[in-house]
């Protein structure tokens, strides 16, 4: 089954738009929730591909859209909201994913058959990654982590201190998209919400804490987060798995939109790894 363009309203934040791919069979599935970078979202380039592939192998794959991601719950593909986006923060997505996570566990999902709670796996992509290492060190119901091209500081993207002082006079910075064309806004509040809440959000600590089964896939290739990320995340962690793409990038191959059937070769190589990893 594939449900698509769901939506999790919440009383006091805008609603979650989320897919979910599984085999309706009664039998209790690993739950996959799939968390997307920066400038992503859930129908990104091959990501539809990737989660049927993880569907399957018998697992229960879900994906969302960050609520202030830019996206809207008419047009959840691409940035419609800026005004949305602007507004984001790394407390924010973290929000979000533990909103998702609560809403599949209660009682009242509607597919709770078809889960199993006792083993659920994050995945995250880029900026998401980082997301996933924060939310799996501070809940215990995350049994495995597998991050894709992940960053490993969130501190030093925000440019230099010059920069940071123009953007604070000016309350609000912009940021091209190079496929739309859009200046995509950050207001202040993004830097700010990340100084109120730095201690929770260094990356860095997190993978230091984690006790789970911890998968990092990188390509050496990744011209937007280095492949030094993914060492860096392995150093921390004595326990993770460091499984290096050779030859590739930081989308693994894939780009948007994607028509082809098939995913890309690295992908794929991603994708089986971290079905594996998993199984």
């Amino acid at each position: 089954m594939i449900l698509k363009n769901q939506i999790l309203q919440r009383i006091h934040n805008k609603p979650i738009v989320w897919d979910a791919y599984f085999n309706v069979d009664n039998t209790k599935k690993p739950i996959v929730i799939f968390c997307h970078g920066y400038k992503g979202f859930k129908d990104w380039g091959s990501w539809n591909l990737v989660a049927k592939a993880f569907c399957d192998e018998h697992l229960f794959f879900l994906k969302f859209n960050f609520s202030h991601n830019g996206g809207t719950i008419e047009n959840p593909i691409d940035f419609p909201d800026l005004n949305a986006f602007a507004e984001n923060n790394y407390t924010k997505e973290l929000s979000d994913l533990d909103d998702m996570l609560n809403f599949i566990l209660s009682e009242n999902f509607q597919y709770k058959k078809e889960i199993d709670t006792s083993r659920i796996t994050l995945i995250g992509h880029s900026r998401g990654g980082g997301i996933s290492i924060i939310k799996a060190s501070e809940d215990s119901r995350i049994t495995q982590l597998i991050t894709w091209a992940s960053v490993s500081d969130y501190g030093s993207r925000f440019g230099t201190n010059k920069e940071i002082n123009e953007w604070q006079k000016k309350g609000v910075k912009y940021v091209l998209n190079g496929r739309t064309k859009q200046q995509m806004p950050h207001h202040i509040q993004f830097f700010e919400d990340f100084k109120l809440n730095q201690e929770r959000l260094n990356i860095k600590h997190s993978a230091k804490k984690i006790v789970i089964p911890f998968l990092i896939i990188h390509a050496k290739g990744d011209s937007s987060v280095k492949f030094e990320e993914a060492e860096n995340l392995h150093s921390w962690n004595s326990k993770s798995e460091l499984y290096i793409i050779e030859d590739s990038d930081h989308v693994f191959g894939a780009s948007h939109p994607w028509s082809k059937k098939e995913l890309p070769i690295a992908l794929n190589q991603v994708v089986e790894k971290s079905i594996d990893f998993i199984t």
